[in-house]
């Protein structure tokens, strides 16, 4: 039987496809249109990795630290550099672990 997460189709890459970790090579970064199909249109810079087909969503978190371990704040000094994609069960919001 299929997991409840593989259920969930998205344009954009889930922790569950990165797994336990990830090394990927960063192939650029673009704006995308995040919102749900017939809402306004939201707009978001996503991660583009050579290793997968789908960007990834970035978020303040995410941007800092991949310019802190690319050393670089422009985006296109990030091409070709190696990261380590991960999820993290102990990152909480607002007092909540998401």
């Amino acid at each position: 039987m299929p997991k409840t997460s593989e259920m969930k189709s998205s344009k954009f890459l889930k922790k569950e496809e990165v797994g336990i970790g990830a090394l990927v090579t960063i192939a650029g970064v673009e704006q995308s249109n995040v919102a749900m199909e017939g809402a306004p249109e939201d707009l978001k810079w996503c991660l583009l990795t050579a290793e997968f087909d789908k960007p990834m969503v970035l978020n303040s978190t995410n941007i800092h630290s991949i310019e802190t371990v690319t050393g670089s704040d422009d985006t296109d000094g990030w091409k070709g550099k190696k990261i380590v994609l991960y999820n993290d069960p102990n990152v909480s919001y607002g007092g909540k672990i998401i």
